[in-house]
């Protein structure tokens, strides 16, 4: 049996579920950023996925970009995730009103 397009895009889709049921449903906000980061994960495998089933290199220099993105997202919202923690105490996303009057 060989792996084809539909078994990646199967398994795509199953990241694209956790990290969507993980975004909706939990109030942790690193959990809420290890969501985002499947996310990103899942739309990889799609342009790679199908990069390869065209047989062309594009979509995996778009999935070079997209996870140079998700660095720079993981960096960026860790250590606005520390600020909030030294400030409030907590990373309960409920809990976080900075920009409240």
């Amino acid at each position: 049996m060989q792996i084809g397009t539909g078994h990646y895009l199967v398994l795509s889709t199953a990241l694209l579920l956790i990290g969507t049921l993980g975004v909706l449903t939990r109030r942790n906000i690193v959990i809420i950023l290890m969501s985002i980061e499947l996310i990103l994960n899942a739309v990889n495998l799609n342009l790679i996925a199908f990069s390869r089933h065209y047989g062309h290199v594009t979509g995996q220099i778009f999935a070079i970009f997209v996870i140079t993105a998700a660095v720079a997202e993981a960096a960026v919202g860790l250590g606005i995730l520390i600020a909030l923690f030294r400030n409030k105490g907590t990373v309960l996303a409920d809990e976080i009103d900075l920009l409240k009057w």
